[in-house]
């Protein structure tokens, strides 16, 4: 095993660690969370200390 073997081999895993991003970020149960996420900008208050008065769930 030379260092090329080692190459190959790092860039097969690079590429399905790439596609299983792919699949998970594109996959129908992800669609629902990504959606949330989106509008938490605009869920807010429009005061300026509201982020004082909130609580973070744990």
């Amino acid at each position: 095993m030379d260092i090329n073997d080692l190459r190959s081999i790092v860039t097969v895993a690079g590429l399905l660690c790439f596609l299983a991003i792919v699949a998970w970020a594109y996959g129908r149960g992800s669609q629902k969370g990504f959606e949330e996420a989106a509008n938490l900008p605009f869920s807010g208050d429009d005061d300026q200390d509201a982020a004082s008065h909130t609580s973070h769930p744990r």
